[in-house]
């Protein structure tokens, strides 16, 4: 079974990562709403993606057999000045989410618990991918925001979904 201080900062995290849900879909409605389907689209995979992670944590505790806990979330900011302040918002989540992941393993590692230091290794990987990602987007969206249309483009040829990561933790009812 995990650790006590893992198991007790993991479900904190599925909290995180449920907000983190919310958030993206909220920048997707934004996006949805000034009629940019590509961008939209872009943050409603995204909302996925995180609340695929939750689904994943919440498997691991559920395999470990320890008590998963689904905590409620604060509602997601939802109204934007311009079309590069939601980016801005992913790539200040995306960091904090990384050093949220970072801190589970530090905790992991002190105490010992090799399974799950070595299930947030998949974590701290997929964390390098999407603050590269947001980085990316905001250069992007920062020097286009004035053409809507190139950042359309640029999401349409540069952030193509590739098959699912073979290695990924297993997703609660999946």
């Amino acid at each position: 079974m995990p650790a006590a201080r893992f198991i007790e900062q993991l479900n904190i995290q599925i909290g995180h990562e449920f907000a983190a849900h919310q958030q993206y879909v909220a920048c997707a409605v934004y996006y949805d709403g000034l009629t940019m389907p590509q961008m939209a689209s872009f943050f409603y995979d995204q909302a996925l993606e995180e609340r695929d992670h939750a689904m994943m944590m919440i498997k691991y505790l559920i395999d470990q057999d320890a008590a998963a806990r689904v905590s409620g979330v604060s509602a997601p900011q939802v109204d934007f000045p311009d079309v590069v302040a939601p980016v801005e918002l992913a790539l200040e989540q995306e960091r904090r989410v990384t050093a949220q992941i970072n801190e589970l393993t530090r905790i992991a590692r002190e105490e010992n618990d090799f399974a799950s230091d070595q299930f947030m290794q998949w974590f701290i990987k997929e964390q390098v991918e999407e603050v590269a990602t947001m980085s990316a987007l905001v250069a992007v969206v920062r020097r286009s925001k004035d053409n809507i249309e190139a950042i359309e483009e640029y999401i349409q040829r540069e952030q193509r979904k590739d098959s699912a990561d073979p290695m990924a933790p297993a997703i609660a009812g999946g």
